[in-house]
C-alpha cells in the first residue's frame, strides 16, 4: 500500500479548523497527529508548523490525550531544535499553560457544583485525599459513587478536579522527559521542574513529589551516559551546574515544607554531589540555605550532634558573609540584610543545640556490636562530608569552638545562663530549680520549644553525675523532688526510672534502685567498672568519658583503677630527681633512637612507597575485576532484559491479536443480530400473522428467517385463497344484478359523457388559439426589433469569413511549401542512401578480392612449406634407414656369437661326443613350433634384418602421409620390394641353431612365429576422398595407433595447410563466399 500523499501544514490546519467547526474535535486531532508525527513534516518550514502545533496541543489538552501530545511534541522537538529553539519553548509553554488553566476551570466548576458554603481549606483537603494521581479508580470508589446520592465536596473534586490534576502532572512529566539532557533546552527544563515543584507544594502531592525527585535524579545520572550526543549537557559548565543547583535547592525547600525528610536528605546528598563537581566557590546565600535545611533535617531525625554542627556551620557562614559585606563584597553572593539580631539568634541556636546534645545515650540499641559500630561510623562519615567537615564532630569539640568564638557573647542571656549551669557550675541539689525558669522561657518561644525534651535528658544526666560524687545512697523521693520541671514539661517517675535503667544498661551510669526501701544507691564497688565490662557500650553517647563533668573528688572505684598508674608517675618523677644517671641514660637512648630512625628512614620510606604501589596495583586489579564483573553482569542483565522485552512484546502482540479476534467476533455477532432484527422487522411489517415472541434472536440466522417468511406467506396465500373463494361465491349473484340494472342507464350516461367531452374540447381549443396568437404577436415584435441588427450582422459575418479564408489560404500555402521541402529532403535522403549502398558494395567487393588473394598466397606458401617438409622427411628417412641397418647388423652378429657359445657349451656337456642327429632348433624355432619351423624363409637374398617395430619393410605412417600428399603413393597391385638374399641364409642358420632360452628383445617377438613383422603383401591403399575426415582405420598388419599429422606431429594453422588436405587455403571466408 503506498504511503498517503504529503499535505502542506496550511491545508492540514484548515482541514482541522473545519472539523472543529462541526464539533469533530477527535477527527481534527487525528488529522493533526498524523501530520505532526509524519517523517515528511521535517521538510516543512517551522513558521508553517508552529500554528499547527499550537492547535494540536490545544486539542490534546481539551480531549486529555497526553500520549498523543507526547508523540507530537517529541517529533516537533527533533525537527526544530537545530533551527529555532524559541518556537519549541513557545509551544511547550502554551501546552503547560492550557493544562494549568483547565485545572483552575475544574476547580471553579467544582465550587459551583458543591455550593458556595465550602471553603478553600475544604477544597484542598478534598484534593489531598487523592493519594496517587497515577493510580486507576478502584471498583469500591465506582460502586460508592453509584449507590450514594449525596454529592460531597471531596467526591466532587475527585470527579471533576482530579482528572485534570492527573493530566497536569502527566504534562509536567512529558515536558521533562522530552527536554532531559539537552543543552539547548536546559532553561525550559529547569523552569518546568520549578513549576512541577510548585504544583506539588500547592496541592500537597507527596507521592508525585517523590516520583518527580526520582525522575530528576535519573535524568542527572544519565547525563554522563549521553555525554557523547550532539546537544548533551555539560556539568563542567558553571551556568549549567548553577541551574541544577538552583533546582535542587528548590527541591530541598519543597521537601522540607512537605515534611518529606527522606526526600529532603536525598536532595541534600544531590546538592553535595553537585557542589563537589563545581570548580568555583558556591554562593554564601546558597550555602546558608543548605545548612539551614540541614539543621531541620537533623532535628527531625533526632541527630542532635550533627544538628548542632550544622548550626555551627550556618553561624560561621553568616558571620563570614557579614564581614564580607562590611568589607565591601558583593551583596549578590551573600545573604542579604544580616543584622546583629540575626547573628544573635543564630548564636543562640548554636549554643542551645550544642547544650541539647545528649551526654549519654538513653535510647534503646543493640549494644556494642561491631557491625552496628561500622554502620554508624559509615553514616557519620557521610554526614560529615555533607557538612564539609574533615573530622566527625563531637560535643567537646563543639563547646571548644564556642569558647574560641564570640558565640557565648552573642547568645541570649538565659541560654548563656543555661550553659553556665550545665557545663560550669556544680550544684546537684539546685540544678533543676535554677534551670526551670530558663526552660519556661525557652518553651514560650515557638522556635526554641523543640529543644526542651533533649535538654531534659542532659539535665537529668548532669543531676545523677553530680549526685554520684556527693552521695552514696539517696532516697528516691528526694531524687524525684530534685528532678522537678515546669508544668508543661514535667517528667514522671516512670520516665526517670526508665532513663536510669537505659543509662545503666549502656554503662554510662552505675545506679541501683531498691523499691522496697525506696533507696537509690550509687555503685561504689572498687573492683568493678561498668565501662570495662562493656567495651564500646557508650556507643550512643556524645562522649565516651566523663571528662566534662564537674568533679569534686575521684570515686573509690576510680582510685583503685588508677592506683598503679599514679604510683608509676610518682616513682618516675622521684627517679628523675634522685638518680642523675637516669636522665643521661634516657638522653642516650633518645639519641640512639633518633640515629636508628635516621638510618632507617630511607629504607622505611622506600618500603612505604613500595607498599603504596602494591596497594595501588591491588586496588587497580580489584577495580578492573570489579569493572569486568559489572560489565558481565550488565551484559547478562541486558540479555535478560532483551529476553523479557521480547517475551513481553510477544505477549502484547498475542493479546492484541486475541483482542482483535474478539472484537471481530463481537462485531460479526452484532452485525448478524442487527441483520436478524432488521429482517424480523421487515417480516412483521410485510407479512401479517407472524408470531416471533418465543424466538431467541441470537439463535436466528438468515435461513431460518427465510423459512419463517415463506411459511407465513404460504399461510397468508392459503387464507387469501379461501377468502377469495368464499367472496366469489357471494359476489357473483350481486355483480350479475348490478350489471342488469346498469344496462338500463348506459345510454343516458353516454350522452352526458359526450356533452362533457365536447365542452372540454372547445375550452382547450380556444385556449390553444389564444396562446398561439399571443406567441405570434410576440415573435413579430421581436422580429421588428432585431431587423435593425441584420446589416451589421451580415457585414460582421462577411468580415469574419474573409479573414478566416485569408488565414486558411495562408496556412495552405505554408503547408504546401513545407510538403515540397520534405519531399525534396526525402529525395536527397534516398539518393544518399543509394550512394552509400554502392560504396558499401564496392568496399565489400574489394575486401573479398583481397581475401581471395591473401588465401591464394597462403595456399602457395603452404605448398612450398609442404615440399620443404617432404624433402626434409625423405632425408630423415634415409638417415634413419642407415642407422636401422647398422643396428640390425650388430644384432645379428650378437645372436651368432650367442648361438656359437651355446653350441660349444652343449658340446662340452655331452663330453665331446658326436652331435645329435636331430638338428637343434634355435630359440626362434622353439617359439614358432614345428609347423612354422618347417616353413621356408620368406626370401633368400639380402642382408639379415631384425623385425623391429616400424622397420618391417613397409613405410611408416608419416612416409605414407607425405607420399599421399605428394601423389607418389605406389599402385595397389605393385608387389612389395624383395627381401635381401641374406635373409634366407639367416633363416637357415636360425633353423639349424640349437634350442635355447633367454632374453628376447621385444622387436623379435612375433605374433605366432617370433620372426617379427613381415612386409605386407601389397602397399597400403589410399583412403577415399570422402573418408578423409572420418576415423582412421589401420591398414592390414599396421598397429592401430593415433599418428600425428603429416607434418611430423607439429600443429599447423589452417592457413598453412596445403590443398591436399582439402582446406580452402586456411583463410576464413564468410558462408556466402565459400
Amino acid at each position: 500500500m503506498p504511503p498517503p500523499p504529503h499535505i502542506k501544514p496550511e491545508n492540514v490546519l484548515k482541514r482541522a479548523q473545519e472539523l472543529i467547526g462541526v464539533n469533530q474535535q477527535q477527527a481534527a486531532l487525528s488529522v493533526l497527529h498524523e501530520h505532526v508525527t509524519s517523517k515528511r513534516t521535517r521538510n516543512s518550514t517551522i513558521a508553517s508548523l508552529e500554528p499547527v502545533m499550537l492547535l494540536f496541543v490545544e486539542l490534546c489538552v481539551d480531549l486529555r490525550k497526553g500520549k498523543s501530545a507526547k508523540d507530537g511534541l517529541y517529533n516537533y522537538k527533533n525537527t526544530s531544535q537545530n533551527t529555532n529553539v524559541a518556537t519549541i519553548e513557545l509551544v511547550f509553554r502554551r501546552f503547560i499553560e492550557l493544562a494549568e488553566q483547565k485545572v483552575k476551570e475544574a476547580q471553579s466548576k467544582a465550587d459551583e457544583v458543591s455550593g458556595a458554603g465550602e471553603t478553600k481549606e475544604g477544597e484542598e483537603a478534598g484534593l489531598k485525599d487523592v493519594g496517587d494521581l497515577e493510580a486507576i479508580e478502584t471498583p469500591e470508589s465506582i460502586l460508592l459513587s453509584t449507590v450514594s446520592g449525596e454529592q460531597s465536596k471531596d467526591r466532587t473534586d475527585r470527579a471533576i478536579v482530579t482528572p485534570w490534576l492527573k493530566f497536569l502532572w502527566e504534562t509536567y512529566r512529558t515536558v521533562l522527559d522530552i527536554f532531559k539532557n539537552n543543552a539547548r533546552l536546559e532553561v525550559m527544563y529547569q523552569t518546568t521542574a520549578h513549576q512541577a515543584f510548585d504544583f506539588c507544594k500547592r496541592y500537597t502531592r507527596k507521592t508525585e513529589f517523590r516520583r518527580l525527585c526520582e525522575l530528576l535524579r535519573n535524568h542527572l545520572q544519565n547525563a554522563a551516559k549521553y555525554s557523547q550526543q550532539v546537544h548533551a549537557i555539560n556539568l563542567s559548565d558553571p551556568e549549567t551546574l548553577q541551574r541544577h543547583l538552583d533546582t535542587r535547592f528548590e527541591q530541598l525547600n519543597v521537601a522540607v515544607e512537605l515534611e518529606l525528610w527522606q526526600e529532603a536528605f536525598k536532595s541534600v546528598e544531590d546538592i553535595h554531589t553537585l557542589l563537589s563537581l563545581s570548580k568555583r566557590q558556591p554562593k554564601n546565600s546558597m550555602m546558608a540555605t543548605y545548612f539551614e535545611r540541614l539543621t531541620r533535617i537533623f532535628l527531625v531525625s533526632e541527630n542532635y550532634l550533627f544538628h548542632a554542627a550544622a548550626w555551627s556551620r550556618y553561624y560561621n557562614l553568616l558571620s563570614l558573609a557579614s564581614r564580607s559585606v562590611a568589607a565591601g563584597a558583593s551583596k549578590k553572593d551573600n545573604p542579604t540584610n544580616i543584622s546583629d539580631a540575626d547573628l544573635s539568634k543564630a548564636a543562640s541556636f548554636v549554643l542551645l543545640s550544642a547544650l541539647a546534645i545528649p551526654v549519654i545515650s538513653t535510647t534503646r540499641s543493640r549494644g556494642a556490636l561491631i557491625d552496628v559500630d561500622a554502620a554508624r561510623n559509615s553514616k557519620n562519615a557521610r554526614l560529615t562530608n555533607l557538612l564539609g567537615m574533615n573530622t566527625p564532630p563531637s560535643r567537646s569539640i563543639l563547646f571548644k569552638d564556642l569558647s574560641n568564638k564570640d558565640i557565648l557573647q552573642r547568645a541570649r542571656p538565659e541560654i548563656r545562663s543555661l550553659y553556665n549551669i550545665l557545663e560550669t557550675d556544680f550544684h546537684p541539689k539546685s540544678i533543676c530549680e535554677k534551670v526551670s525558669p530558663i526552660l519556661s522561657q525557652i518553651g514560650a518561644d515557638e522556635e526554641l520549644r523543640k529543644y526542651v525534651v533533649p535538654l531534659q535528658q542532659v539535665i537529668l544526666t548532669r543531676l545523677f553525675q553530680q549526685l554520684s560524687q556527693v552521695y552514696t545512697d539517696v532516697k528516691l523521693e528526694d531524687v524525684l523532688a530534685l528532678a522537678k520541671f515546669p508544668d508543661p514539661f514535667q517528667v514522671s517517675a516512670s520516665t526517670i526510672e526508665k532513663f536510669i535503667m537505659n543509662g545503666c544498661k549502656k554503662g554510662d551510669l552505675s545506679i541501683r534502685i531498691d523499691h522496697s526501701t525506696g533507696i537509690l544507691t550509687f555503685d561504689q564497688d572498687v573492683f568493678s567498672s561498668s565501662k570495662a565490662l562493656h567495651p564500646g557500650s557508650a556507643a550512643g553517647s556524645a562522649e565516651a568519658d566523663g571528662s566534662s563533668v564537674q568533679r569534686l573528688q575521684s570515686t573509690p572505684s576510680e582510685i583503685v583503677r588508677t592506683q598503679l598508674s599514679r604510683l608509676s608517675k610518682a616513682l618516675y618523677l622521684a627517679v628523675q630527681y634522685v638518680d642523675p644517671s637516669f636522665n643521661e641514660d634516657r638522653q642516650k637512648l633518645k639519641l640512639a633512637a633518633l640515629k636508628r630512625a635516621e638510618a632507617g628512614a630511607e629504607k622505611e620510606h622506600m618500603e612505604l612507597v613500595s607498599r603504596r604501589d602494591t596497594i595501588q596495583k591491588k586496588k587497580e586489579s580489584v577495580a578492573s575485576a570489579q569493572a569486568a564483573r559489572q560489565r558481565e553482569e550488565e551484559q547478562k542483565r541486558k540479555l535478560k532484559q532483551q529476553e523479557l522485552q521480547a517475551a513481553e512484546t510477544e505477549r502484547l502482540a498475542q493479546e492484541a491479536k486475541d483482542r482483535d479476534e474478539r472484537r471481530i467476533q463481537a462485531e460479526r455477532k452484532r452485525v448478524q443480530r442487527e441483520e436478524a432484527e432488521k429482517q424480523l422487522k421487515e417480516l412483521k411489517r410485510g407479512v401479517k400473522g407472524v408470531d416471533i415472541s418465543g424466538i431467541d434472536i441470537d439463535e436466528l440466522d438468515s435461513g431460518r428467517i427465510r423459512m419463517l417468511k415463506l411459511q407465513a406467506l404460504e399461510r397468508e396465500k392459503n387464507e387469501m385463497s379461501d377468502k377469495l373463494k368464499t367472496t366469489g361465491k357471494r359476489i357473483d349473484h350481486l355483480e350479475r344484478a348490478y350489471r342488469r340494472e346498469e344496462i338500463k342507464h348506459l345510454g343516458e350516461d353516454y350522452a352526458a359523457q359526450r356533452e362533457k367531452d365536447q365542452k372540454s374540447y372547445e375550452a382547450f381549443k380556444n385556449e390553444t388559439l389564444q396562446t398561439a396568437e399571443q406567441k405570434h404577436k410576440e415573435d413579430v415584435a421581436i422580429k421588428h426589433r432585431l431587423s435593425r441588427l441584420v446589416p451589421t450582422y451580415e457585414s460582421f459575418k462577411k468580415t469574419i469569413t474573409n479573414q478566416r479564408h485569408a488565414d486558411f489560404e495562408k496556412r495552405r500555402r505554408a503547408a504546401e511549401r513545407e510538403l515540397e521541402q520534405k519531399m525534396e529532403q526525402r529525395r536527397r535522403d534516398v539518393r544518399e542512401q543509394k550512394a552509400a549502398e554502392r560504396r558499401r558494395a564496392q568496399e565489400e567487393e574489394r575486401f573479398r578480392r583481397e581475401e581471395e588473394e591473401r588465401a591464394a598466397r597462403e595456399a602457395e606458401e603452404a605448398e612450398r612449406a609442404a615440399e620443404e617438409k617432404k624433402q626434409k622427411d625423405a632425408e630423415a628417412k634415409a638417415e634413419a634407414e642407415s642407422r636401422r641397418q647398422e643396428r640390425a647388423e650388430a644384432a645379428r652378429k650378437q645372436m651368432e656369437r650367442e648361438a656359437e657359445a651355446e653350441r660349444k657349451m652343449k658340446e662340452r656337456k655331452m663330453g665331446g661326443g658326436a652331435p645329435s642327429a636331430a638338428p637343434a632348433r634355435s630359440f626362434e624355432g622353439m617359439r614358432r613350433g614345428p609347423a612354422e619351423e618347417a616353413a621356408p624363409a620368406p626370401s633368400a637374398g639380402g642382408p639379415p634384418r631384425l623385425a623391429l617395430q616400424g622397420q618391417s619393410g613397409k613405410p611408416s605412417w608419416r612416409e605414407r602421409e607425405a607420399m599421399r600428399q605428394s601423389g607418389q603413393l605406389p599402385a595397389e597391385s605393385a608387389a612389395p620390394p624383395a627381401a635381401p638374399a641374406a635373409d634366407a641364409r639367416v633363416a637357415t642358420e636360425e633353423t639349424a641353431m640349437p634350442k635355447r632360452s633367454g632374453y628376447v628383445p621385444p622387436a623379435l617377438r612375433g605374433n605366432a612365429s617370433g620372426a617379427g613383422e613381415s612386409m605386407p603383401s601389397e602397399p597400403p591403399k589410399e583412403r577415399p576422398a570422402g573418408d578423409r575426415w572420418g576415423p582412421r582405420r589401420p591398414a592390414e598388419g599396421e598397429r592401430s595407433e593415433s599418428p600425428a599429422g603429416a607434418s611430423g606431429g607439429a600443429y599447423r594453422p589452417p592457413g598453412s595447410r596445403g590443398a591436399a588436405g582439402g582446406a580452402s587455403g586456411g583463410a576464413y571466408r564468410p558462408p556466402g563466399r565459400r
